[in-house]
């Protein structure tokens, strides 16, 4: 997102313009590390419906992050310099958006810039947990390890993640194909036939009185029904954009039977994943609290981090944080407090993240198996109902002639 800003800086000079963030706290934490006091930060109109399509697709696949990722840690450990790392892989990439990026990277390093420096500029290819990283390593000269634990990581989470995405993929796209295909039952078949009950004389069932209602309604009103779907899905949209609308969509999906088991467990991988591949860059705890925060992908899980980070500021250690919410399990908290206790944080986070991608993979595995007869029988009994309520009357017709 974008946010226009006004502030003071160090000199006390009057300052504004905008800041790209992924959240408001983030972007006022990029306006404090720069030494600017804020007056005003607000996040900045999406412009124009055109506009605001075209920046959804200008954007930078994690695939193509990935392959960047292990690109320089190849270049940066056979020792090539930074600047011809990212002069080179501009011209390789085939993806034009990420060659843009690589080129004004480049140019920005050829300036004197440092390379997190020059990443930070672009946080829809390069997110602060990335940048985080880098910088990291550039403080302690092992870039080509660090670019290598980005890999990892975000190879990970992209296994993870696409894995989630393609279980809900089917049943979504097998309900749309019913509902579209008794839509046109209703509206197409249906009316044809109820003229041929209707003309028989013969006493229609009362199930099938239902069906010629529903149908002469989508008649008359389906337009109507369309218009108000189209209407409540923008305003459904609209609303998941605010602040108060997405932390809702947050917690309904951590609260719904079946789903919500799958997508806790996928948060808490993510959390012990990015503070494990932290942890072991070198990056503190309060920092790696902060990013986590930004980029857990739920706002419920997200408000927990930031106030077990004030906790932790406060001087409390992470596992008795941790322990006050109900969102993080009791095994987390102990297996956390027992890394604390003997030293061994990074790899109990290790051991939690990988113990709960397991999980995420098993949970959709059972998620498919259940859905996919569970589907069956409800289509089944759907179209069922639907010719039973058609075709009886007929077979009666036929039979009394």
């Amino acid at each position: 997102m974008t946010f226009k800003y006004k502030a003071i800086d160090n000199t006390g000079a009057a300052r504004e313009g905008t800041v790209e963030a992924v959240s408001i706290e983030v972007a006022i934490t990029t306006l404090q590390k720069r030494g600017f006091v804020i007056s005003n930060i607000t996040p900045e109109s999406g412009g124009s419906f055109l506009e605001r399509n075209i920046s959804f697709f200008d954007r930078v696949s994690n695939k193509d992050i990935v392959i960047l990722s292990r690109q320089m840690a190849t270049l940066f450990e056979a020792q090539v310099s930074a600047l011809r790392v990212f002069r080179l892989l501009a011209v390789e990439t085939e993806s034009s958006v990420l060659r843009k990026i690589l080129q004004q990277v480049a140019d920005d390093l050829q300036g004197g810039s440092a390379i997190s420096n020059a990443l930070s500029k672009h946080p829809k290819a390069f997110s602060s947990f990335y940048v985080s990283m880098v910088r990291s390593g550039e403080e302690s000269g092992k870039l080509d390890q660090t670019f290598l634990y980005l890999a990892d990581y975000l190879d990970r989470t992209y296994e993870v993640t696409s894995k989630v995405k393609n279980a809900l993929i089917y049943p979504a796209f097998v309900v749309f194909t019913f509902v579209a295909v008794m839509a046109l039952m209703l509206t197409v078949v249906i009316p044809k036939i109820s003229a041929i009950l209707t003309d028989s004389g013969q006493e229609i069932p009362f199930y099938t009185k239902i069906v010629l209602a529903l149908s002469n309604f989508f008649v008359d009103y389906g337009l109507f029904v369309i218009l108000a779907l189209v209407v409540g899905i923008i305003f459904l949209w609209r609303y998941t954009t605010t602040a108060e609308g997405r932390e809702s969509f947050d917690r309904m999906k951590i609260s719904t039977p079946l789903l919500s088991v799958l997508y806790k467990k996928l948060y808490l991988s993510r959390i012990a994943d990015n503070m494990n591949t932290m942890l072991d860059s070198g990056i503190p705890m309060v920092r790696g609290l902060e990013i986590t925060a930004s980029i857990v992908g739920n706002q419920v899980y997200s408000n927990v981090l930031t106030q077990t980070l004030e906790s932790v500021k406060g001087g409390s250690s992470l596992s008795d944080a941790l322990a006050k919410f109900p969102e993080i399990p009791g095994i987390m908290v102990q297996m956390i407090r027992v890394g604390e206790e003997t030293g061994e944080l990074g790899a109990i986070l290790k051991t939690l993240a990988t113990f709960y991608r397991r999980e995420v993979i098993g949970a959709v595995d059972t998620l498919v198996d259940l859905i996919e007869p569970t589907m069956i029988v409800l289509l089944g009994l759907g179209v069922g109902f639907l010719l039973a309520a058609v075709l009886i009357p007929i077979y009666n017709i036929s039979s009394a002639m």
